[in-house]
């Protein structure tokens, strides 16, 4: 079982007494990493919610989940599950990407998933995952969940898949997710809009086993961009009609 290491102890919860600083001394996270390269203070990333065990490996982040952790808001199921653990980053920058890589060579149970994640708080938040399912396939997809309901929009993709790089970008109060294979070329998965989110957000990395499942999840290459979403070109206008 992996153990919290030392170095970690800089990370505190979202409910600490730190999160009530003056907003003077707001530190806006993503434009610190833009200032330095990209490269994310891992020092700065905070817990919303802790997992079973978690490590940090130089430039790996390593998650351990614990068994009936999820992120689901009562759609078709009906049930209410908001335990997974999560670790984020803060910001009011309006435009800029997020990159990482994810590692789930040891997911081998129902719903064990590791991705990205924009989590506000109970009833405001969407996350991206590939979720295991069986030794044939799995799920590569997003959930949204806006004013206490979620989504899910899915696509089947091959067993044998254990990496995926993942790229979410903030336009305005817009969001943009996307996949990669190889952390060069990218695809589109989701464009959103979250009310919830039109100024301050918390975004980053989660990692869950929703049945009674254990898995560790692996992060790495972490970096902020800037936003690689370019503005639409638009259409032109409807004619009117004659």
């Amino acid at each position: 079982m992996l153990m919290a290491i030392v170095a970690t102890a800089a990370l505190v919860g979202c409910n600490s007494k730190d999160q009530k600083r003056p907003s003077a001394d707001f530190v806006d996270d993503v434009q610190v990493a833009l200032a330095d390269s990209g490269r994310i203070p891992l020092d700065n990333l905070q817990w919303t919610r802790e997992p079973a065990a978690f490590e940090f490996r130089g430039d790996t982040i390593a998650i351990t989940t614990a068994p009936h952790t999820d992120l689901w808001q009562r759609t078709y199921y009906h049930f209410q599950n908001d335990n997974a653990p999560v670790l984020q980053l803060k910001t009011r920058e309006r435009f800029f990407s997020f990159v990482v890589k994810t590692d789930f060579t040891q997911s081998h149970h129902r719903f064990d998933q590791c991705g990205i994640v924009m989590y506000l708080d109970s009833d405001n938040w969407l996350k991206c995952s590939v979720e295991y399912e069986n030794e044939a396939f799995q799920h590569l997809g997003s959930v949204v969940t806006n004013q206490g309901y979620s989504d899910w929009a899915t696509t089947a993709i091959a067993a044998d898949v254990k990496t995926m790089w993942y790229r979410f970008s903030r336009r305005d109060d817009d969001y943009c997710i996307e996949c990669s294979t190889d952390g060069v070329e990218f695809s589109q998965m989701r464009v959103c809009h979250m009310a919830a989110a039109a100024g301050e957000i918390r975004f980053g990395i989660y990692a869950c086993s929703p049945e009674d499942s254990s898995f560790t999840a692996l992060f790495t290459d972490m970096r902020i961009t800037e936003c690689a979403w370019k503005a639409h070109d638009g259409q032109q206008p409807d004619q009117p009609t004659p």
